[in-house]
């Protein structure tokens, strides 16, 4: 793991960006980030599933810009931020409780599992945006993409401002296919 946690804070500071410093501060002394799982049970449960699945979404998304049938034009920066940091927001999100669970031989014992302790009922990609733009500044490509990174999982009265935001952003959309590629296909 702590080979992940060097090129994520490695991949981090090559954004040069200002306030990057700050940012990594926090992730490293202020929050959970690099033990936090990415779901509760879906992909990346286990301890430094946020840190694999990240910077796989980044990877696919380097890939997907890359391969588009039209043209991406977005500097490097951008896709390691927004890889890098768009589900920012589950840090400090969940919490070790227990369960009663049979084990093999049919007895009851209690069993960690995570769950979810919303303390900054802010949204999820909004949520995102949000605490990253208390160190540094994004571009509106950016913010547009960590912000719409859930894609059709958003509630159905939003996909009108949804499809708005991938047009006027396809780096957005092609987010949200790398964040479900290293989901359902890679299993981060």
């Amino acid at each position: 793991m702590d080979e992940l946690k060097e090129k994520y804070l490695e991949l981090l500071r090559s954004t040069k960006r200002e306030g990057i410093e700050e940012l990594i501060d926090f992730l490293e002394n202020k929050s959970d980030f690099f033990k936090a799982p990415a779901s509760t049970r879906f992909h990346g449960d286990h301890e430094g599933g946020l840190l694999e699945h990240s910077l796989k979404v980044y990877e696919l998304l380097s890939q997907k810009c890359k391969s588009a049938p039209i043209e991406i034009d977005i500097p490097e920066d951008s896709l390691i931020l927004i890889g890098l940091l768009h589900d920012i927001c589950k840090v400090n999100f969940y919490k070790v409780d227990y369960r009663n669970k049979k084990n093999d031989l049919g007895v009851w014992e209690k069993v960690p599992y995570y769950a979810v302790d919303d303390t900054i009922p802010y949204g999820h990609g909004e949520k995102s945006v949000m605490m990253i733009t208390e160190y540094i500044k994004l571009t509106n490509e950016e913010k547009y993409s960590i912000r719409w990174h859930m894609g059709f999982t958003e509630p159905k009265e939003l996909y009108t401002t949804l499809g708005l935001a991938y047009y006027k952003y396809p780096v957005a959309l092609l987010t949200h296919e790398a964040d479900l590629e290293a989901t359902y296909l890679f299993h981060t």
